[in-house]
């Protein structure tokens, strides 16, 4: 690395730890906005509201806000009349907080369910009752079972929809005579085939859409006339559409949401006088834009007094936009861009001016900071694999490259500032964060196009990639490691397995032995491997060329492994086989097992600590 000998002093691993801060979500409410903030030095989610400019925290030292319903949790506090309701991580019971006349709490949580053996998620207040709308995930028999509940703020609960196997997104309308959700059975995933459903006073259930397997439905919404609106994909793109009326979709032919593996996902907003807000990904970035409920091209959106075009962009400097909301002055969101941590972003809806009320800190300076290059590579004749490719800082030569694979694998990467890619810039490597073939925001097809090929197609995508920078002499093709967690951590371990190049690799809490992984994982990915590989039985010759821990002997480069304790998705012992596996081999392999994580690490220390593990684990090798 030239001109640059000391990166710690610009960005260690301890203050890329404390850069994953994040918003996991937001509400306007009480004349300002709560939202949840997670602080990776506590490793809790604090909840908070912002009124007139002064922020206070509501939560007390003791409680985390965070819902653990199908793992991945989602829709864990709600606006009420009064303040707030949130789950609680701890026991994942349901409380309420007042909020008092100085915006701050009122007294202290009040526990509103008392069901030890059920989890909570997907909040909502519907004030027509004076109670919560709530997805609720009961263990008590041993079965998991999923519905949606009914429950007053005084805790008395009520059960209003079972049967179906998974439940999102509940909504009510104003009056509370008619509600709204989305339900799917095994074996399909949400991203795969869901069906929006009501239920009007007095009726029974109605499947409104969604009745085969041709589309993913997500994010019912009311808008101010009572009609019902959601996101289908039956058009090729995740787009929304009014099922009170005609129906049509409404925006570009792009998605408008990623795939919902958290519940509570609002990325797109009904508001008044046929208009509504809405974030869509063009080619991996999202943007932010007004748009009229018409067909009608030419059709003009009033955002406050002013009349602007059909589709004018807000914020356009950020990358990604989560959690829309609005009031009467005000367009809030959480945001990210490239240059800045995630933000808290109030968009005055008179002119369009934002403001940042919390997050958004600049850590770097634009001489230190790695920006996303769109890439894309061609995969035989007409299909493309795309993602984001970030140069080294100080230097020049051609660089080692360490591949981002994410998580899912039906997630995604984002054009937006990430503190481990920063961490790596800055010493020397350039990094591909890869959005693989599977990935979502690029279309159903694309997402889609990984049934029965994972473990392969993928890494396909990662050979590709590494020909095409080479080829342009922007990395050292010898010189090349690959990362990732959870299934990402899969596919950087068949990638070791296939591709004799690369140097080495990480897997962090990742998938090794996907038969096992079946026999244990929780409800909701209890059939997802059925369709990324294939019937265990009828296509057993698929797995076993496709599990790692099978083809260990192929893997010739070392390996980092990253595990944590308490991980009900990739339990350890999976990992723990993997790694003896090669260690029988003589491969240089490391292990670190961090006792209080889960699936995805969360406290700063162990994230610094892993960071620094793995750098030195790949300067050694090079």
């Amino acid at each position: 690395m030239q001109g640059m000998t000391d990166p710690d002093s610009i960005w260690s691993a301890e203050q890329a730890a404390a850069a994953s801060a994040d918003f996991p979500e937001l509400h306007a409410a009480h004349g300002g906005v709560l939202w949840v903030a997670f602080d990776p030095a506590l490793a809790r989610c604090g909840l908070f509201f912002c009124r007139d400019e002064v922020v206070r925290e509501l939560t007390p030292p003791g409680f985390s806000v965070r819902s653990r319903v199908y793992e991945y949790g989602g829709g864990a506090c709600c606006a009420t009349e009064q303040g707030a309701a949130f789950v609680n991580e701890r026991d994942q019971q349901i409380y309420r907080i007042d909020i008092g006349l100085d915006g701050g709490a009122h007294g202290a949580p009040y526990l509103i369910t008392d069901q030890p053996h059920c989890r909570y998620g997907d909040l909502s207040f519907v004030s027509a009752w004076q109670a919560l709308l709530a997805v609720e995930e009961s263990h008590e028999t041993g079965a998991v079972v999923h519905r949606l509940v009914r429950i007053g703020l005084s805790g008395h609960r009520q059960v209003l929809i079972e049967g179906a196997d998974f439940y999102a997104a509940p909504v009510a309308d104003p009056n509370g005579q008619r509600l709204a959700w989305i339900e799917w059975d095994r074996p399909y995933q949400p991203w795969v085939a869901t069906r929006l459903c009501q239920r009007e006073s007095g009726e029974r259930t109605r499947i409104l859409a969604g009745q085969g397997s041709d589309q993913a439905l997500q994010q019912p919404r009311f808008d101010a006339q009572g009609r019902l609106w959601v996101l289908s994909d039956k058009a090729g793109w995740w787009q929304p559409w009014c099922v009170d009326g005609q129906a049509q979709p409404q925006g570009a032919s792009c998605d408008h949401a990623p795939a919902p593996w958290q519940l509570g996902g609002r990325t797109y907003l009904p508001l008044e006088s046929d208009e509504f807000l809405l974030t869509r990904f063009e080619q991996g970035r999202a943007v932010l834009v007004g748009c009229a409920m018409r067909t009608n091209p030419l059709a003009s959106v009033v955002i406050g007094a002013h009349s602007a075009p059909y589709e004018p962009r807000l914020a356009e400097e950020f990358t990604r936009f989560r959690s829309l909301a609005a009031d009467s002055e005000y367009f809030y969101c959480i945001a990210a861009a490239p240059d800045r941590l995630p933000t808290v972003l109030a968009i005055r809806r008179s002119d369009g001016a934002p403001r940042i009320l919390a997050g958004g800190e600049a850590p770097l300076s634009e001489n230190q900071l790695a920006r996303p290059q769109p890439f894309s590579c061609t995969m035989g004749e007409d299909e493309h694999c795309h993602g984001f490719f970030y140069s080294p800082v100080f230097t020049k030569e051609r660089p080692p490259l360490v591949i981002f694979l994410h998580g899912g694998p039906t997630s995604a990467c984002y054009p937006v500032f990430d503190p481990r890619i920063a961490f790596w810039a800055l010493r020397g490597f350039a990094v591909l964060d890869l959005n693989y073939r599977g990935s979502s925001g690029y279309g159903r097809a694309y997402r889609l196009r990984l049934a029965g090929g994972w473990g392969e197609l993928e890494v396909e995508d990662i050979r590709a990639a590494i020909e095409a920078l080479a080829g342009e002499g922007r990395i050292d093709p010898q010189r090349v490691f690959v990362r990732g967690g959870s299934a990402g951590g899969f596919s950087a371990l068949r990638a070791l397995a296939e591709l004799p190049q690369l140097r080495g690799g990480a897997s962090l809490y990742g998938v090794s032995d996907p038969l096992a992984l079946r026999r244990v994982t929780h409800k909701f990915e209890a059939d997802y491997l059925d369709w990324l590989i294939g019937d265990p039985k009828q296509d057993a010759e698929r797995y076993r060329s496709r599990t790692p821990l099978l083809q260990a002997d192929r893997i010739r480069a070392p390996v980092i492994f990253f595990q944590g304790a308490l991980d009900a998705v990739v339990v350890p012992s999976q990992t723990e086989t993997m790694v003896e596996a090669l260690r029988s081999r003589d491969l240089p392999v490391e292990y670190h097992l961090f006792a209080e994580e889960r699936h995805g690490f969360r406290q700063a220390a162990n994230l610094a600590e892993a960071l620094r593990a793995e750098h030195a684990f790949y300067r050694r090798l090079i």
